[in-house]
């Protein structure tokens, strides 16, 4: 049964681009007496009502944190089973996305990642390329200082080729070259499970994103936690540096 829109979400202000670091899996399975990778195959429950509330309600990009460069230091067991959990899920939820008009996207070192993930990742893109709703962004081996890292290395090799002078480097040369470049800014950040740190997930983009964290977990995350934490963001006057006087003159 398709979940109601809260009615209280100013549909005319909702954040274009919210990211997700989807915590608390392992305590989840833990808590139970299971396994972590229950909680893990829980989760991606979690991860369906959410991107399909997020598109019914009109978010233009959402970015979740699905596994990092830190998580390759996990038990080999729990990174193999996360691996076949990603490829499982890219292969049911294909036919969703084209008949949702959601578009897969990656972003991180998806190079990183075993030959089959690889090329269902890359065949899930190839097929949604089309698609012109929501962008479903998947964090894959991916890490905020490496990319900013690249970004740097990337400008530099401009500089090499004289395309780029130093002294005419700004902001918006290392937002070109970041890997969420063709994403709407971020203006939500929603963290799970109770921890309160961006844990090297998106650092550049957060700088005046709205933060978001709540106690629960990521496998009861769903529609009405979406909602809460869209309704939190409306909530909030987002200044940018401004005096007040300065921002209600700007709005009015």
């Amino acid at each position: 049964m398709e979940s109601r829109i809260d009615p209280r979400i100013d549909l005319e202000r909702l954040p274009r681009h919210i990211g997700v670091i989807m915590d608390g899996n392992g305590r989840w399975a833990q808590k139970r007496f299971l396994p972590r990778v229950a909680g893990h195959r829980e989760g991606v429950k979690s991860v369906d009502k959410v991107v399909a509330h997020a598109r019914r309600i009109g978010v233009k990009a959402l970015t979740l944190y699905s596994f990092s460069l830190e998580n390759w230091n996990r038990p080999k067991d729990e990174v193999d089973a996360l691996m076949d959990i990603l490829a499982d899920y890219l292969e049911r939820e294909l036919q969703r996305m084209l008949r949702e008009g959601i578009r897969f996207n990656t972003i991180g070192h998806e190079e990183d990642l075993p030959l089959f993930a690889q090329e269902i990742v890359q065949r899930v893109k190839e097929q949604t390329a089309d698609q012109d709703g929501m962008v479903l962004t998947l964090a894959l081996s991916y890490g905020a200082r490496r990319e900013i890292t690249d970004a740097a290395r990337a400008i530099s090799r401009e500089v090499q080729k004289g395309i780029l002078q130093p002294e005419e480097i700004d902001e918006n040369d290392i937002e070109r070259h970041l890997y969420t470049a063709d994403l709407p800014k971020l203006d939500l950040l929603i963290r799970t499970s109770g921890e309160l740190r961006l844990s090297n997930y998106l650092l550049w983009q957060a700088a005046y994103a709205e933060l978001y964290f709540t106690d629960i977990k990521w496998p009861e995350f769903a529609e009405r936690e979406l909602e809460d934490a869209i309704l939190a963001y409306q909530s909030r006057v987002r200044k940018f540096g401004l005096t007040e006087e300065q921002f209600t003159t700007r709005r009015n």
